[in-house]
């Protein structure tokens, strides 16, 4: 359940676990931060129960067009890209901090969950819409569990939509409502 338990450390791990100071610590954790975002601010915003920056972890570099500096891993330095369409979650990595996503993609977002309704411009949970290296626009959608269906209330686009982006879209709309185990209603 949700239950927590609270301990005292030497009671919960053995005794000859090793132990890393508090400087390797936030090295490790800044490091495990730029390897899951893959590119970072050295310093930024205070997000609850994040750390605020990834500090001198990975590799300096320089995104035109944005103030800071930036830390890109290692490991993703000289990698080709190979793009994919995906409907995001409002709260993934990639564009949980909203200035950091609007600096490298110029992608405006808000959830509008807690906006009265008169005053949404996206829909109360929209799904940002990443196609390629690009997000491009938003999903509104919802399901209806007692009709099967997933209703496709709007999509809005943030660039004009090719063929292939709202064949890819509509492919993406189509296994989230499989996932959810409902057939897709509206759409584009």
């Amino acid at each position: 359940g949700r239950q927590r338990y609270w301990d005292l450390p030497e009671r919960v791990y053995p005794a000859d676990q090793p132990t890393l100071d508090l400087d390797a610590a936030v090295r490790h954790r800044n490091e495990r931060r730029l390897a899951a975002l893959g590119i970072a601010r050295s310093t930024g915003p205070q997000i609850p129960g994040e750390p605020p920056y990834v500090g001198d972890a990975g590799e300096e570099a320089v995104v035109e067009g944005t103030p800071g500096t930036w830390r890109v891993h290692p490991a993703y330095v000289g990698l080709p890209f190979k793009g994919r369409t995906a409907l995001l979650s409002p709260f993934d990595r990639l564009i949980h901090d909203r200035v950091r996503s609007e600096q490298l993609f110029g992608f405006e977002y808000i959830l509008e969950m807690y906006k009265p309704k008169d005053k949404r411009r996206w829909g109360y949970f929209a799904l940002p819409v990443l196609h390629g290296d690009r997000l491009v626009g938003k999903l509104d959608a919802s399901a209806d569990r007692k009709a099967g269906t997933l209703v496709v209330n709007a999509i809005h686009e943030d660039v004009r939509f090719t063929k292939a982006m709202i064949a890819a879209v509509r492919a993406e709309i189509g296994d989230l409502a499989a996932w959810l185990g409902l057939e897709v209603a509206g759409g584009p």
